[in-house]
């Protein structure tokens, strides 16, 4: 099989055939250049709004286009003396945002870029206690523009921001980034916000990394973009390329595809930790753009790879490997001599970053191609939406809304999992440094005792990422929701006639509970182990048994 000049392949030998019939099958249909002309039968015979979500296929123009306003608006918040930028946002909104930030240092100057993605109260009180509201811009952001738990921070926030500075300046706080005509930017006018960008209808969330939702933030701590995405240029033209065994979008996609129709379905990525934060968004690309129709691809970002003999057969493992950065190269090597397929990604740097976003992207349409479902849509995402809706509902109506008792323990829980099994943690807990420590620790001990992939994912942040594949792939999953007393509940003020839930802490457990009814519903396997107020102990106590 001929190399790919963007990927380093090992141990694809025995897949080689499959993977040549359907490179020729791509070729052979004419799928690339169907791609590019936004071709929607490419994916389904019907076309289920897919022509309304290719807007992705050419970024850079209109995101050139939008630099000027981009470039005035950050010069503008400089002016002003904003010193911190607060983006609210989930899932697409802020996932790449948070890439931009971890990659690149904040330019002398500029304000500090920080991300609010949670409903805990204890997280949103944490924040609010560290920010001067009248020297922060607050970055509402949001596609739909209703996004339950953006809503939610903003009503926070622009209380504080209006008790602070009076209703008159509070609207000079805040900017948003939403698609035309939604609820977010009507009341973005009415208050007064600072600016409204508008997003592109025709990209979906997880796809719009290169467009005002990726660049504005980045933008306002100081990083080039526009030499950055000119340096992507090569990048995405390669991956327009129709020739699928020279493109490398095509062929990534297509081992992808081809390798999890034939049960390995676990992309374990192995990150540089110079950009080991793209494996977030990574993680919801994948999963959320394949995890339906009973199918899917499972990604599995870990820090360091494991002894070999951890592992079962259904791992290929993705390596992107930054610069000259080599620490994780041993493990690699011991992988490779056991024989685990591997992809090996070259990133030069960090100014690489847009590039890799088409990269996946291209590659995720068409791994979508292969597997015969549509990457554009989530089906089942809105169905834990409802039930949180639900609980919600009978709350604010006086029903009490409980604990479920999980019945046993969590070692009786994970006995009886078969080879092709999975497991996630997902924590409804304040996602602080000292908690991932410790549920990366938990992980650990999982995967040794079981020899399963274990993924973790903090609550509400993976209802827009990896929930879809959760109910929608083909069922084996089993799920470990933790969930804990918030030290201090935070009422959630109303605005604008707007409320979606009395507090954060009642936002937060009706959206655990309306997860778990979703996944029940669905025939998944899930426990509830609540930790209790003291969230450190619960964790202590959980790590000693």
């Amino acid at each position: 099989m001929k190399e790919n000049p963007f990927l380093g392949m090992v141990n694809l030998e025995r897949w080689e055939s499959p993977i040549r019939k359907a490179l020729y099958g791509i070729k052979k249909r004419r799928v690339l250049e169907r791609i590019v002309a936004g071709d929607w039968t490419v994916w389904k015979e019907e076309d289920l709004g897919i022509s309304n979500r290719l807007g992705w296929l050419d970024p850079l123009p209109r995101a050139f286009e939008a630099l000027p306003a981009i470039h005035e608006f950050v010069r503008d918040v400089r002016r002003d003396g904003l010193t911190r930028v607060l983006l609210l946002g989930m899932g697409g909104s802020s996932l790449a945002p948070e890439v931009f930030n971890r990659v690149f240092r904040t330019r002398k100057g500029f304000p500090a870029l920080g991300i609010l993605d949670t409903t805990s109260p204890d997280a949103v009180a944490r924040t609010g206690r560290t920010l001067d509201p009248a020297k922060t811009l607050f970055l509402v952001s949001s596609k739909s523009g209703t996004t339950a738990e953006t809503t939610s921070l903003f009503n926070y926030f622009y209380a504080r921001v209006r008790d602070r500075l009076g209703t008159v300046r509070a609207g000079s706080r805040f900017a948003a980034i939403t698609d035309p005509g939604t609820p977010l930017e009507a009341l973005a006018r009415r208050l007064g916000f600072r600016r409204v960008f508008s997003g592109d209808p025709t990209v979906g969330g997880r796809f719009s990394a290169l467009t005002v939702f990726g660049l504005v933030p980045a933008a306002l701590k100081g990083i080039d973009i526009g030499r950055v995405l000119a340096g992507s240029e090569g990048t995405i033209r390669a991956c327009l390329s129709e020739n699928p065994e020279a493109n490398p979008a095509a062929f990534l996609g297509t081992v992808l595809g081809v390798l999890a129709g034939r049960g390995i379905d676990k992309a374990t990525f192995l990150v540089s930790p110079r950009v080991r934060s793209l494996s977030a968004w990574l993680e919801q690309l994948i999963a959320e753009s394949t995890g339906k129709e009973g199918r899917g691809i499972l990604p599995v970002p870990e820090r360091s790879p494991a002894e070999p003999r951890s592992y079962d057969r259904d791992r290929l493992f993705i390596h992107i490997r930054c610069g000259e950065d080599g620490s994780l190269d041993a493990g690699v090597r011991k992988l490779r001599k056991a024989g685990f397929p591997i992809l090996i990604l070259a990133m030069q740097d960090a100014a690489s970053l847009p590039g890799y976003f088409y990269l996946w992207e291209m590659a995720t349409a068409v791994a979508g191609h292969v597997l015969g479902i549509n990457p554009f849509d989530q089906p089942d995402v809105e169905s834990a939406k409802k039930k949180t809706k639900e609980v919600l509902s009978a709350e604010e109506h006086g029903v009490g809304i409980g604990r479920d008792d999980p019945g046993k323990n969590l070692g009786d829980f994970l006995t009886g999992t078969r080879e092709g099994n999975y497991i996630a943690i997902q924590a409804f807990l304040d996602p602080a440094p000292a908690t991932g420590r410790a549920l990366d620790r938990l992980k650990d001990r999982i995967r040794e005792r079981t020899g399963l992939p274990v993924t973790l994912g903090f609550g509400p942040r993976y209802l827009h990422s990896t929930g879809q594949l959760h109910k929608g792939d083909a069922g084996r999953g089993l799920f470990i929701q933790l969930t804990s007393e918030a030290r201090t509940d935070v009422p959630i003020p109303e605005v604008d006639g707007v409320r979606p839930a009395s507090s954060f802490g009642a936002l937060l457990s009706a959206q655990a509970r309306g997860d778990r009814m979703a996944l029940r519903e669905r025939g998944r396997r899930v426990i509830r182990i609540d930790l209790g107020k003291d969230l450190r102990t619960g964790l202590s106590r959980l790590l000693r048994d």
